[in-house]
């Protein structure tokens, strides 16, 4: 249980980093009356599964020391 964890950890990590950097840079910023507005394009739903996929990696992880 132990090596799933960490696999599905590090998958996780690798995911959130790659997909978050995507999502970030697919964001547009606008100034609008001296505000800056940023608006995103991006899809986010990869990196909400890949923090899900982190979170049970951390969770399988810890069940397995017992």
């Amino acid at each position: 249980m132990k090596t799933a964890g960490i696999i599905l950890l590090v998958l996780g990590i690798i995911g959130t980093i790659i997909f978050g950097i995507e999502a970030i840079q697919q964001s547009e910023t606008i100034s609008f009356l001296g505000i800056e507005i940023a608006a995103t394009t991006a899809n986010w739903t990869p990196v909400i599964i890949s923090v899900l996929v982190l979170v049970v990696g951390i969770i399988i992880m810890n069940v397995g020391k017992k």
